[in-house]
């Protein structure tokens, strides 16, 4: 399922692993005056379809190719905040000939980088057994799991908007994502990359903080770093003004050179 308006160069939106197409709902009306914008829920997220069996992460890239044959596109503008700038980068390794440009937000190269690999295991295991032990229901989960994320200067808005798209977590789906995202150890070498990609970070982001997006913008050949003040990890919900203003001046200049 995805939502959509506007015409011109297509932007896909990817959202993050506690998300929804919903969390881009400040960015499609700016964003969509000069492209066409695509917001989607990935596979067993918000509206989309749940599905049989385990997932393979690179799942997400081969749905990705279908949602930009679907709109006839040669090649699209990716933006995926968190997991969806993982899988912006999965499928920039795995389709690069139909990738314009990379804006990855909030984001890392595998859970690891983030986190540390040898947190990895405590943390999948941390948000695995309320749901798979302990009964819990994402809904159960969503407050606490949105003030992790948020910053200090969001609102009772923001933390709503994140709690809610937390809420509707297909539990199973959800449970498979996370199985399947956290361990994944094949990244894309930022070095690689051969087209222009913006990263954006938040100053008080902690699962994501700027140092982060800083190095991984310094091993990208053509990339800017942009660092968002009084912003946490949902960069898009907290500040979405500067936010907006940022992807599409660099959204701007690609196309105009491109």
């Amino acid at each position: 399922m995805v939502d959509r308006e506007g015409e011109g160069p297509l932007l896909i939106l990817l959202h993050g692993i506690g998300g929804n197409r919903t969390n881009w709902r400040a960015q499609l009306p700016d964003f969509s005056n000069t492209f066409h914008c695509v917001a989607w829920d990935a596979r067993g997220y918000g509206d989309s379809d749940d599905y049989e069996g385990p997932l393979d992460f690179e799942d997400f890239a081969h749905d990705l190719l279908r949602v930009i044959d679907h709109f006839d596109a040669e090649r699209a503008h990716l933006c995926g905040l968190s997991m969806g700038g993982q899988i912006a980068q999965c499928f920039y390794r795995l389709y690069h000939e139909r990738v314009a440009s990379l804006v990855l937000a909030a984001t890392f190269t595998h859970w690891g980088a983030a986190l540390g690999d040898a947190a990895l295991e405590h943390y999948l295991s941390l948000r695995l057994k309320p749901l798979q032990e302990e009964g819990k229901k994402p809904s159960d989960i969503a407050d606490a799991a949105a003030s992790a994320l948020l910053g200090p200067t969001a609102t009772e808005d923001h933390h709503a908007q994140l709690a809610n798209s937390i809420s509707t977590l297909h539990k199973d789906s959800y449970i498979k994502t996370l199985q399947s995202a956290v361990p994944y150890d094949r990244p894309l070498e930022l070095e690689s990359i051969r087209v222009p990609s913006l990263y954006l970070y938040g100053q008080h982001d902690p699962l994501c903080p700027p140092e982060l997006g800083r190095n991984m913008a310094d091993r990208t050949p053509d990339s800017r770093f942009f660092e968002i003040v009084n912003s946490g990890h949902l960069i898009n919900i907290e500040q979405p003004k500067p936010f907006n203003q940022a992807v599409l001046h660099f959204l701007n200049d690609v196309t105009a050179t491109g």
